[in-house]
């Protein structure tokens, strides 16, 4: 029996829209895959090899160092640019930051062997907690199709 005054615990998806929530500007971009939550993590969470497929402006990704959940990585946009992340990456979750970049991914079970997906992230506001709403939804948009064809292939 659980304490009256127990919370159950916040899944992925619904902790990534609270930490949207918290940044001025940020958009969530959300669906239901057809796909076991164990297909769709593998995809989302291959920082070297799937991320850059289904991310619209990322060229690249080095992992630099992986301690349990903590990650550090290196990026490079299709554009040249650079960003060096500090983050958490564990099952059904990964927040990234760098000084320009913040990147969020969360995935959690759904009825009937599906998985609920939601992206968010975007250009940081130098010196603030805010993200350039321009183009930002887009570009989840577009990453969000780009991750269902690759888990439909």
């Amino acid at each position: 029996m659980t304490h009256p005054h127990t919370l159950d615990p916040v899944d992925p998806v619904a902790r990534l829209r609270i930490m949207a929530a918290a940044i001025p500007g940020a958009r969530v971009v959300e669906t239901t895959l057809p796909t076991p939550l164990a297909e769709v993590w593998a995809v989302m969470s291959d920082l070297e090899g799937e991320f850059a497929r289904f991310q619209p402006d990322m060229r690249r990704v080095r992992v630099l160092h992986l301690t349990g959940d903590r990650v550090e990585a290196l990026a490079r946009s299709k554009y040249g640019l650079r960003a060096h992340f500090h983050g958490v990456l564990r099952p059904g979750w990964c927040w990234l930051q760098s000084r320009f970049l913040i990147i969020g991914m969360a995935a959690t079970p759904a009825p009937d062997d599906t998985t609920r997906v939601a992206l968010t992230g975007g250009v940081r506001v130098p010196g603030r907690a805010a993200i350039v709403p321009l183009g930002a939804e887009r570009e989840l948009r577009l990453a969000m199709t780009r991750l269902t064809a690759r888990l439909s292939a």
